[in-house]
């Protein structure tokens, strides 16, 4: 079978899993409401979590993450089976999923930012790859509260740490492209946080005001 072939199909499958977008389906089906009429019109956790606090922000993690994991796995499986490169099929389902978390045809092609995707991402690809990211993702949200700045180090790390973990440039790549695409999703709080009024995180349990 061509790679080309192999690439289109894996690319269009998990493009479609991504377009399942947990923080709307939550709001939708179980708050009987819609995510993207709140705050900043964002559909990813972190809005959510805003917005409905952290009830059903379970939910919206596992659908997220199960996704990628799902995509990734498939990804990987077929590309070991048929090239034996386990790796590119990982980048290439996850880097679909990626767009369809980030631009979901189901939803208007407004979705979320991608950092739960790529948080299951780099733990598909790589335990030091993962490592630097969450670590980093943690480090800057506690020192911070900074959800989106944690969320743009992690992402920015993932071109990094590709750079010198793999030795194919192709990996490098594709990883860089995933990860230039987390941060080109979170512009608008790039330019919150140099403004200085971008939101810290709060722990809230319930939405902060009854609806």
């Amino acid at each position: 079978m061509p790679i080309a072939f192999s690439v289109l199909v894996i690319v269009l499958l998990s493009y479609f899993l991504g377009c399942f977008n947990g923080a709307v389906l939550i709001s939708t089906f179980i708050i009987k409401d819609d995510i993207r009429g709140h705050g900043s019109g964002n559909a990813g956790l972190t809005n959510f979590y805003r917005t409905y606090g952290a009830r059903y922000a379970l939910p919206v993690i596992l659908l997220d993450m199960g996704k990628t994991a799902a995509s990734t796995m498939i990804g990987g499986y077929m590309f070991q089976c048929l090239y034996e490169d386990w790796t590119l099929g990982v980048l290439v389902a996850g880097l679909g999923c990626i767009i369809g978390h980030v631009f979901p045809a189901f939803y208007g092609f407004k979705g979320g930012k991608g950092i739960l995707a790529g948080s299951i991402l780099v733990i598909m690809l790589d335990w030091r790859m993962a490592l630097v990211a969450w670590g980093l993702f943690v480090l800057a949200v506690v020192l911070t509260r900074y959800i989106s700045l944690g969320s743009i180090t992690a992402a920015s790390s993932v071109a990094v740490t590709a750079f010198f973990i793999y030795d194919r440039p192709l990996y490098i790549a594709l990883a860089a492209i995933i990860a230039s695409l987390v941060v080109w999703s979170h512009r608008s709080n790039i330019v919150r946080l140099v403004r200085g009024n971008e939101n810290k995180f709060k722990w809230h349990k319930d939405p902060p005001q009854e609806k």
